[in-house]
């Protein structure tokens, strides 16, 4: 497929998003980022701003977040907004890629981790680079696999953590050599 065909959608914040929005422009790759009033992004190539009526389409219980992630979360207006703005990146993009670190109940850490769960609920195709063991893991059979991942779908959602390790980064700019070179 000719590169023009590809779109990455992310929230462009610090740390892995802006760098999967980084390897986007220099892959001639388009990129959205969903945002909204108040919230900070590193990158603002192509910023959304959702209003409020968009960010209520993500809208889902916190006790169902809380149940799926095996955490607690509070109940905060700021929580809320990030959980349904992670909900239009996995809904826009097909593949979802994230960077973070994977816990042994299988979840991952923080926001990342509500998107990773998202595309497993949409049974979405979800790959994830765990900054732990420094290896791309694949959602497969209930599972992770370890397996090196290609951007192959047209849509595509990049996200993961602020604190993004150089070979996070690394991963990041691999798999767009791996995918578009």
């Amino acid at each position: 497929m000719n590169k023009s065909e590809f779109c990455l959608y992310s929230g462009g914040l610090k740390g892995a998003e802006e760098n999967f929005g980084k390897c986007a422009q220099a892959f001639g790759i388009k990129e959205v980022n969903f945002s909204f009033d108040g919230h900070k992004c590193s990158r603002t190539e192509n910023l959304t701003l959702l209003s409020d009526d968009e960010l209520k389409k993500g809208n889902i219980s916190m006790e169902i977040v809380s149940a799926r992630m095996g955490r607690r979360y509070t109940q905060s207006d700021k929580i809320r907004k990030v959980f349904q703005l992670i909900f239009h990146m996995i809904n826009n993009g097909y593949q979802i890629f994230a960077v973070g670190w994977i816990h042994p109940d299988k979840t991952v850490k923080g926001g990342t981790g509500w998107g990773v769960e998202l595309a497993k609920f949409f049974n979405r195709p979800v790959s994830v680079f765990d900054q732990g063991t420094n290896a791309w893991w694949v959602w497969k059979n209930n599972e992770w696999i370890k397996e090196v991942p290609v951007i192959s779908h047209k849509t595509f959602c990049g996200t993961g953590t602020r604190n993004l390790s150089d070979k996070g980064k690394q991963a990041i700019e691999d798999l767009f050599k791996r995918s578009f070179s």
